[in-house]
Parts: C-alpha cells; sequence; structure tokens
C-alpha cells in the first residue's frame, strides 16, 4: 500500500511557475513508475507526464511539452512537477500517482495509487 500526498499549486500569473509535490509513503518508493494527471472543470482527465522508477525514462504531453518536468527524489520519496510559462489553458485540479512497474506512461488505468488532487489555477 502506498500514500501519496501532494502539495504545491495555488494562483500564478500566465507566464508564472509552479512546483507540484507528492511524497510517498513507504519505503518502495523507487520501486513504483510515477505520472501527474489533470482534470479540469467539465472535462475528463488527462496525461500530463510520466516517470519511469529509475527516473531514467519520461514521457510528457504535447501540450506541456518544454514547458512542464517531471522529476523524481527516492532519497526523499517525492516526485516532483516543474511546471514553466503556465498558460490559463493549464488551470485544472492536478494529481500524482503512482505504478507498481517499471513505466506506466500515460494510461491511466495503469496506476495503482493516487495522490488527493492540488488546485493549480492560472489567471490571464
Amino acid at each position: 500500500q502506498v500514500q501519496l500526498v501532494q502539495s504545491g499549486g495555488g494562483l500564478v500569473q500566465a507566464g508564472g511557475s509552479l512546483r507540484l509535490s507528492c511524497a510517498a509513503s513507504g519505503r518502495t518508493f523507487s520501486s513504483y513508475a510515477m505520472g501527474w494527471f489533470r482534470q479540469a472543470p467539465g472535462k475528463e482527465r488527462e496525461f500530463v507526464a510520466a516517470m519511469s522508477r529509475s527516473g531514467v525514462r519520461t514521457y510528457y504531453a504535447d501540450s506541456v511539452k518544454g514547458r512542464f518536468t517531471i522529476s523524481r527524489d527516492n532519497g526523499k520519496n517525492t516526485v516532483y512537477l516543474q511546471m514553466n510559462s503556465l498558460k490559463p489553458e493549464d488551470t485544472a485540479v492536478y494529481y500524482c500517482a503512482a505504478a507498481a512497474q517499471y513505466y506506466s506512461g500515460s494510461f491511466s488505468d495503469r496506476y495503482d495509487y493516487w495522490g488527493q488532487g492540488t488546485q493549480v489555477t492560472v489567471s490571464s
């Protein structure tokens, strides 16, 4: 069992930056692939970024490529999402997720555990 606790987020102006954190319980964090997803009001949840459990492999949605960076610190049991050059269309509730496998990519049904979600609001 893994519990994911998110922090960060908030309100920022367009062009600004935010960093989301997701801390995992347990001592097997390095065994989990990690991902970030988001859900805007009235829309389905969508993939944002993914990272393999080793941290070597990453994958981004086209909409955030070049602006967002996923990273992990296995010593701190934490995954991060650095978001730069934010746009109003990035406004959503962001969720981190963990999968008990090497890499899960963009498929939400491959993730076993989810964080509580954190609101990101980008004003124009």
